[in-house]
């Protein structure tokens, strides 16, 4: 059975600089935001595509939210998880980002 883009295993994020990261499709819908845009049931093109342009966000705060994100998943059901480690210069522009992407 071929695989479609919107069924696929992996998805790519992409930051409004261009820079693009792909990570596994369970991980990038721990955001609520990325989740409904690659729902299937959805009428946007990244539910087609498996690719999401994130325009507001940089590179560096969007590597960052991968970062996150990798890191919610592995832990999410663990307790006493260490603090990941947060750039103060970066701290108000991912508190905006996880606001956004609903996470």
């Amino acid at each position: 059975m071929e695989s479609t883009p919107g069924s696929s295993e992996y998805v790519t994020l992409v930051s409004g600089d261009g820079f693009e990261f792909i990570v596994p499709r369970s991980t990038a819908c721990v955001s609520g935001t990325i989740r409904r845009m690659l729902d299937p049931s959805s009428r946007f093109s990244e539910a087609v595509t498996g690719r999401c342009v994130l325009e507001n966000m940089s590179g560096l705060v969007l590597e960052k939210v991968c970062e996150y994100l990798c890191y919610n998943l592995k832990n999410k059901n663990q307790t006493n998880v260490p603090d990941m480690d947060i750039p103060p210069e970066l701290c108000l522009e991912l508190l905006m980002a996880a606001d956004y992407l609903d996470t």
